[in-house]
């Protein structure tokens, strides 16, 4: 029996929300409304380590991804289901080294706009790709998937 698995129906490119919040509060910090931090020196090196951890979750998850021969194009199908590498700790690795960068360049940036439009980055990923990504593992996978969503959380 064969069995002819569609891609997820994703809505949104998932990198673009988190973009989009800093540019867009790089922008208000500098053009309009400045919502800036002052912690000296220290932002900016707390900064760059979340953001690189960020970087790092990101790699190690692509790294999987490629090892276990699946996608991470949240358009394509995936082949194989990744319970290893960053996978046991959290469902959405990419995403959450995203946010990690999220907030690694609103401390580099030294302004809180980025992470006042968190929230609506996270309703854009939350209905825009993850409901899609996680109803398509739920069809393509089936039990498998439930058993390994009841094993691992969404974030961490």
């Amino acid at each position: 029996m064969t069995h002819h698995f569609h891609r997820p129906r994703t809505l949104i490119l998932p990198p673009v929300p988190y973009a989009a919040a800093v540019l867009s509060g790089w922008w208000l910090d500098r053009n309009s409304h400045p919502l800036s931090w002052e912690w000296g020196g220290l932002a900016p090196l707390l900064g760059w380590l979340v953001a690189g951890l960020g970087a790092v979750l990101l790699a190690w998850t692509l790294v999987t991804c490629w090892l276990h021969h699946t996608t991470v194009n949240p358009y394509k199908a995936a082949t194989s289901l990744c319970t290893t590498g960053p996978f046991r700790y959290s469902r959405n690795p990419i995403y959450l080294g995203d946010w990690f960068i999220l907030v690694g360049a609103s401390m580099i940036l030294a302004t809180w706009w980025p992470l006042l439009f968190a929230p609506l980055v996270w309703l854009l990923l939350h209905y825009g790709v993850i409901r899609h990504e996680e109803a398509h593992l739920t069809a393509r996978f089936g039990d498998s998937y439930l058993a390994y969503q009841a094993r691992v959380r969404r974030w961490f």
